[in-house]
This record gives structure tokens, sequence and C-alpha cells, in this order.
């Protein structure tokens, strides 16, 4: 396809069908996203209206601020601008004219976000026009307020939601002392959506901060903050966001909290406490608990919750057993939540030391209907070095699609090549 207007068609083809991989495809092949159009728009226009900030993305490339004039520039934040303030379905109904309900359902615009996609009026577009805006504004190196980059990520209370996700990678890409600072401020906001979305802030800044030439600094400041934020927070879902957050910190009293954590009323808080306590010091250091922290989790794998039942035994199920812990485990491997099981059984999968009696429970598993079940009983016999290896992996049967990158599988040519024969001795 060589004629310029053939590519052009193909290009707003993709930007309809909101196929932002053909479309990448075709820029990357010489498409020209600021192509005029007869009605006075652009493909990176009609993209931006379109309202997929993955669209916006493949057609905006990394020249864009040094690509386009400063008046389509304008052109382009002006459209995001209007789209957003309107919402999509107010800027729909303004467009076409169209009355009654509109269609709305949630798509996957990209590999971790989500957006609704409206139809009405034989028209559809994505209310992801929060992100665009976003994302034009990190492009053209205009530095939204903070505040606004907090707003625009809490209007919408899903968590995969594009607007969120592109104001949280902004505000992660602000290395600066003053965003910083305004940003973690808003952790004593009296809007617990707005003290929720900081948490991820702080999460973000956790995952990517050795990639900062302030890298200890930030270690330890998002773990100071964190400690100090756990014990004033009294909303319990933002607590439990915490929670989550220092699971992934290295802070050291992250045990103590955990115990004073673990009887909370709440389930949501209850349920992120075990991972406080899942915890290694370092590789081929073996993690040892407390008798206080495998108390607690005794408890809490008794809980009524079945999240909190399942976080607490995959942790305690990684442990080398106690007496306790053979007299918990039958009733975990048969517990009505079914993660509970697979939780258990996950654990116990990571000890290569074990007693019969957690090996012939491993053996009873291998007779559920849930394959995935049976394929964690025989990975778990097979890290033990147990001779019924094989015959536990028959059990299993062939496996579908969504085991490629599962490390159970190999369980079985790994016990295989531990047990495999002496080789015979050469010629001395």
């Amino acid at each position: 396809m060589t004629d310029p207007d053939e590519v052009a068609a193909a290009l707003c083809a993709a930007v309809a069908a909101y196929d932002h991989v053909a479309a990448g495809e075709l820029v990357g092949g010489g498409a020209d996203p600021d192509r005029a159009l007869p009605d006075g728009t652009t493909p990176l226009l009609r993209a931006v209206e379109g309202g997929s900030p993955a669209m916006v993305t493949a057609l905006l490339g990394d020249d864009a601020r040094l690509r386009l004039p400063e008046a389509e520039q304008g052109r382009l934040l002006d459209a995001a601008r209007r789209w957003y303030g309107a919402g999509a379905e107010a800027e729909l109904r303004r467009l076409t004219g169209a009355a009654g309900p509109a269609d709305v359902a949630w798509v996957q615009d990209s590999e971790y976000d989500s957006v609704p996609e409206i139809t009405l009026g034989g028209r559809s577009v994505r209310a992801g026009h929060g992100a665009v805006l976003t994302d034009l504004e990190w492009a053209f190196r205009i530095l939204a307020p903070v505040a606004e980059l907090v707003a625009r990520g809490v209007r919408s209370p899903r968590s995969d939601h594009v607007d969120r996700n592109s104001s949280l990678h902004v505000l992660n890409g602000r290395v600066s002392a003053q965003t910083w600072a305004e940003a973690v401020a808003f952790r004593r906001d009296p809007d617990p959506r707005r003290r929720a979305f900081v948490v991820d802030v702080v999460r973000y800044r956790l995952w990517s901060w050795y990639e900062s030439a302030h890298a200890g600094w930030y270690e330890k400041e998002c773990n100071r903050i964190l400690v100090e934020w756990e014990a004033e927070e009294s909303d319990a879902d933002v607590l439990g966001r915490v929670l989550e957050a220092l699971g992934e910190a290295e802070v050291p009293t992250r045990e103590a909290i955990g115990l004073r954590r673990a009887g909370h009323p709440d389930p949501g808080v209850r349920r992120w406490v075990p991972g406080l306590f899942d915890h290694w010091v370092a590789v081929d250091v073996p993690r040892v608990l407390s008798p206080e922290v495998r108390r607690a989790l005794r408890e809490l794998c008794r809980d009524e919750d079945g999240e909190v039942r399942a976080a607490a035994a995959g942790v305690l199920a990684g442990e080398e057993p106690e007496q306790e812990d053979l007299e918990l485990l039958p009733d975990l491997l048969r517990d009505p939540d079914p993660e509970v099981v697979r939780r258990t059984l996950r654990g116990l999968g990571s000890v290569t030391r074990g007693v019969p009696e957690v090996a012939e429970l491993l053996v009873r598993c291998l007779d559920s209907d849930d394959q995935d079940v049976r394929l964690s009983a025989a990975h778990a016999l097979a890290v033990r070095d147990d001779p019924r290896t094989p015959e536990a992996y028959a059990k299993v049967g062939p496996l579908g699609p969504g085991y490629e990158n599962d490390h159970r599988p190999d369980g079985l040519w790994r016990w295989k090549w531990r047990n495999r024969p002496d080789p015979e001795p050469g010629p001395s």
C-alpha cells in the first residue's frame, strides 16, 4: 500500500476501530498521523476525540513536541479538555443529537488499562479523555497541577481505569521534591478516595525508586510515610491498601504492625496482614517465623473470610510444619473456598523437606476434580523428592493454555534429573 490516500484511509479505519496495534504498525511503516483530512481533522485529532489513550500513544510517537507546531498542540489539548470537561456521553449526545439511553461497556484499552466505551446515535467513543489529556500534557512538557492529576485519578472508582493509571504514570515520572511533597500531602486529605490514590503513588515510587538518581532517599521516604500512615489511618479500605504497600516495603516493624492488625474487625484489613509476615531476609537465608507470628497465622487460617484464610494459608504452608500446623493442614486442604486450597498447596510446594503426614495429604489431593489442585499437589511432591512423583504427574493430565510460563509443570523433569541413575564411571 503506497498511495498516500489509501494509507491515510487505512490509518483512519484503525483509529475508528480502536485497533491501536494496527495503527502503530501503520505509523511505523510511514503513515502520517498529522495528515490533514478533508473534514479538517487529522488521524491524531480523531484519536484524541475517540478517547483511547492507547490509540493516542500509538499515533503520538516520541517526537510529538518537536514534530507538531504549537498551534496543533493547542488544538489537540483543547479537544481533550472539551471532551473531558463535558463528559464523553454528554459530548456524544451534543454531536449526534441522539436521545435515549447510551450503551456503555467496559473494554480493555491496553494491556493493563480499561475504559468505558459509550455508543450512542451510531457512534462510539471511549471515556478515557482524562488519560488522553494527561498523556498529551506530559508529551508536550506541560506540568499539570498535582491536585488536578489527583482529581483525574480518582474520578472513577475502578483501579484499572485509564485516567487513574495515566495520572500515576505522570506523577511517578515527575521526579522533583515539589511534586512529591504535594502528592504525598494528600494522604491527610479528608476524602478517602484521594488518600487511597496516594497509596498507589507511594507504591509506584517503591517499585521504581532504584531508577532515580535519589534512589536511597526515596526508598527511606516511602518507608517512613507508610509506617506513619498505618498508625494514623482510620478508613478500613485505605488502611488495607497501606498494609498491602507495607508488604512490599523493607521496614523493620513489619512483623509488629502485622501482629497489631491481625485482629482488625474489617476483613479487608486482615487479608493483608499475612503479607507482612511473608518476608525473606536474603537469597538462601531461610525465613524464621516467631512463635507469635505462627499463632497469628493459625488464627487467620481459621478466619471467617475466605480471602483472609487463603492469604494466611499461603504463608503458613510455606514453612516447615510444626505439630499444630499438621493438625490445621487437613482442614485447609478441604476448605470450601477453592482459593484457600490452591494457596495452601502452592505454599507447600515451596518446602523442599517434609514430613510423611504432609506427603500423604498431597497424595489425597491428586483425586481432586480441579486440575490446578492436582498440579500443585504433584509439584509439592516433586520438590520433596517423593518417589510417587511420576504417578502424581500422570494424574494431572494434559495441561491446556495458561500454563506456558508456570514453573509447576517442570517439577517432573527436575525430579527425574535429580533422581537420574549415576553415570557409568569412565576409564581411569
